[in-house]
């Protein structure tokens, strides 16, 4: 029998995490007789005097939201990290190990109206969000050694209002995630001389296969090693460290793929597609003023498997011993690439 990606289970390797995926195409024929989720396609009002992100609308601690006409930034009313906490006593315990953090955690609006997504902003409107996260990047990152961009849409991804925004955290630490990335891409470069993700970025732009689309600037691409079902990443066609390192006309392209991407996401079942999204670089802060592994990057991870109803879960197997998934990262590539660049919405 001669092996056949898109039918035999195989295991793909992360490079930028140093781990393995188990792939299983051959599951995708099983009939699904598990849960169902609700996830309403219902856009709702433009302007709702009882949502806190709202333009005049007073938030639970009494402080009024002003009358934005594009962006609003503002310290969360519940952050879960604080600028000035006590650390706690040092110890040399293995096992039992304490260490204070620092940070800050923030929300920002990307428009004055409820009723939109990125997927129906127009590009201009999308420059001002990159705008404003460069600003933020370039603010939070000299106090902070990580800042975190990132988004959940939907209310299967937790999202708690459906007002379009985001949150930026940034704290005293190396978060887990950018932590294992900052090891990995440097010991690419101490051993090739060259970024991964620009090998990388290279070697997709070739091969074509798990490209969704493309610009002058960007790629937008199902990682080989994906993990969620339609879970993509955007990617610099030249070497960007950092988000504050794009150019004007980088930022339009930018706006351009994100917003295609997502109109992708949404045609793809006729709904607004939920997901976690969010923005990788190079921490910031003196002590990492040595980044040239780095790759700026972003990774848009939605649940959505089969229809607008039924979810990937992690669980079982894949909290117990290693992450799998059905769909192949190139069959679902194919059908994003596939999907109309028109919102199925405003289509006629």
């Amino acid at each position: 029998m001669e092996f056949n990606a898109s039918e035999h289970p195989h295991t793909r390797y992360n490079p930028l995490k140093g781990e393995w995926i188990l792939v299983s195409p051959h599951r995708m024929k099983r009939p699904w007789d598990g849960q169902n989720e609700y996830e309403s396609s219902n856009m709702g009002l433009e302007f709702d005097p009882t949502n806190p992100l709202c333009p005049g609308v007073i938030r639970s601690n009494g402080i009024l939201t002003p009358e934005y006409k594009s962006t609003y930034v503002f310290t969360n009313d519940f952050p879960a990290l604080l600028e000035d906490t006590p650390s706690p006593p040092q110890s040399d315990d293995p096992l039992f190990r304490f260490e204070g953090v620092q940070g800050t955690c923030r929300v920002m609006c990307f428009h004055p109206k409820s009723n939109i997504t990125i997927a129906l902003m127009s590009i201009n409107d999308i420059v001002n969000i990159i705008t404003r996260w460069i600003e933020q990047l370039e603010e939070l990152g000299k106090t902070y050694v990580w800042v975190q961009i990132f988004e959940n849409k939907g209310s299967m991804m937790g999202c708690s209002n459906h007002h379009p925004h985001c949150q930026i955290w940034a704290c005293s630490f190396l978060p887990n995630e950018p932590r294992i990335k900052d090891i990995k891409q440097r010991e690419y470069l101490e051993k090739y001389n060259r970024p991964m993700l620009m090998d990388y970025v290279k070697r997709e732009l070739k091969a074509k296969v798990r490209i969704v689309t493309e610009n002058i600037h960007w790629v937008v691409l199902v990682p080989f090693w994906a993990i969620w079902p339609y879970e993509t990443m955007v990617l610099p066609k030249r070497h960007i460290k950092r988000m504050n390192e794009i150019s004007e006309n980088e930022k339009t392209t930018l706006a351009s793929v994100m917003k295609l991407l997502v109109i992708k996401y949404d045609n793809m079942f006729k709904t607004s597609f939920p997901y976690s999204m969010g923005w990788h670089g190079a921490p910031t802060g003196q002590m990492y003023d040595d980044s040239d592994h780095w790759v700026f990057h972003g990774i848009y991870l939605p649940p959505l498997l089969r229809s607008a109803t039924i979810k990937k879960f992690i669980a079982g197997f894949e909290l117990l011993a290693q992450c799998q998934r059905d769909l192949t990262a190139e069959q679902a590539a194919e059908k994003l690439r596939s999907q109309p660049d028109v919102h199925y919405l405003q289509s006629s």
